[in-house]
């Protein structure tokens, strides 16, 4: 019989196979769990449960996997609006002869839209938490606290905005840390060291300390990037961040491709505060070169997280895919098949991109007291058939339309493959109407200019 002098959780999942652990190269898995949630954390985790659960509500999730939420380290999730807008280009005119001038475009209300069709995207696709960096984004915030999901939101600025886009990025931290009922973090946003002035980095980082939060900017994306800051510098973008206190200040280095050897060691010192984005797709998409140096990270202890970047860049915010991409290519790049197991990248995808946000043992694993945002995933398809290795069916089959269920904070955002928080129909109608009027080009203006 159950417990009766405990009280009821709020939520149980029961009759799942729970992905307990992902390190290295093991995983465990417990088939027949129980899992409950109370006042949205994981209260009780039971690999062999005599009795059934007392809860206010039960899913059965027989035949299905309960797994963290997944985790995007690094997108622009507005940037719906501009997915397909600008294919087979380099990306120095991608920038420059197509997104930036688009951008001009972009206003509050289409934030707000642009990050509600991510946030919908990404519910679908099993990611609870993502990192954002960009424009007007307050509406960002709204739409993260109106849909219950969970981020790390930063306003991006560019020096050439003069004081007010590094005011704003400090004010917009200060104002949403914490929002949300806790589920928005923030961080201070400088876009870039070729795009921010040290003074404004250093005062960035400045301002991240004092406000306990961490600075989220692009660095050493290639390693085009890294030499021309070299000739023109004398130091890499890395050592930039180091000279200007954003490494001591703790921060997500989004993309990292760039990253030399001789980095490895400095952000090894740090890498209690630093952690990097991958989103490979993005990378061969614009074929960028090298790839971010994900196993010299690994052994200087620097976190490396999963990242998609825009939908504008990597046209969808399916974190499964970046996954796959991954681990594939980390393999192409050792040439060695045994070298990033299905479990090194399920730990990526769950404590490792966790930390690069700053929030190891808060999300991306199923431990008493972790924050109760899990997933429900469907490994009964054609494609997943037969489950000889279970780990490697979540790595190198499983499709986002196989995520079932989606919790966050304990709270249920989509229920067999249904959207519980958003209004698709009525959403995409304002979507589609607004997205042809932001890829207009003709005013012939651009945010910025991108020479890296």
């Amino acid at each position: 019989m159950p417990d009766e002098s405990r009280p009821p959780a709020d939520l149980a999942i029961v009759n799942c196979t729970a992905l307990l652990a992902a390190t290295g190269d093991r995983t465990t898995f417990a088939p027949g769990s129980t899992i409950e949630i109370t006042n949205g954390r994981l209260s009780n985790i039971d690999p062999n449960p005599s009795e059934s659960p007392r809860a206010r509500e039960v899913i059965d999730a027989r035949g299905m996997v309960a797994m963290p939420g997944l985790i995007n380290t690094h997108c622009h999730a507005a940037m719906t609006f501009l997915r397909g807008a600008a294919e087979d280009v380099a990306v120095s005119r991608w920038f420059n002869d197509y997104i930036w001038p688009m951008e001009v475009n972009v206003g509050e209300r289409d934030v707000y839209l642009g990050t509600l069709v991510a946030v919908a995207e990404m519910i679908e696709c099993g990611v609870t938490t993502f990192a954002d960096h960009y424009f007007f984004m307050d509406h960002a915030a709204q739409a993260v606290a109106d849909t219950g999901v969970r981020a790390n939101l930063g306003s991006a600025f560019f020096s050439s905005q003069g004081p007010e886009g590094l005011a704003e990025s400090i004010a917009f931290a200060e104002r949403w840390n914490g929002g949300a009922d806790g589920r928005i973090t923030t961080s201070i946003a400088p876009h870039a060291p070729y795009t921010v002035h040290d003074d404004d980095l250093r005062a960035a980082a400045k301002a991240a300390s004092a406000l306990g939060v961490r600075v989220h900017t692009h660095a050493s994306e290639d390693t085009a990037q890294a030499t021309l800051s070299l000739h023109a510098r004398g130091l890499t973008p890395i050592q930039v961040l180091q000279e200007t206190g954003v490494l001591d200040a703790g921060v997500i280095i989004a993309h990292g491709n760039g990253i030399l050897g001789s980095d490895i060691p400095l952000l090894g010192q740090y890498r209690d505060r630093v952690g990097v984005t991958h989103g490979p797709k993005g990378y061969l998409k614009f074929a960028m070169g090298e790839l971010t140096p994900i196993a010299a990270l690994r052994a200087a202890g620097v976190p490396v997280g999963y990242c998609t970047d825009g939908a504008a860049s990597n046209n969808t915010l399916d974190i499964f895919e970046n996954m796959r991409i991954t681990a594939l290519t980390q393999k192409q790049i050792r040439d060695d098949a045994t070298w990033f197991k299905s479990a090194m990248a399920l730990e990526m995808a769950g404590p490792e991109s966790a930390a690069v946000l700053g929030m190891r043992g808060q999300i991306g694993e199923l431990t008493v007291g972790a924050c109760a945002d899990v997933i429900l995933v469907d490994v009964s398809g054609f494609h997943c058939q037969p489950v000889h290795d279970l780990a490697a069916a979540l790595v190198y089959s499983v499709q986002p339309s196989d995520v079932r269920t989606t919790i966050v904070d304990g709270r249920v955002l989509m229920r067999d493959r249904q959207l519980l928080t958003i209004n698709r129909d009525a959403l995409l109608a304002e979507f589609r109407l607004r997205a042809r009027e932001i890829t207009d080009r003709s005013h012939g203006r651009s945010i910025q200019d991108y020479t890296s």
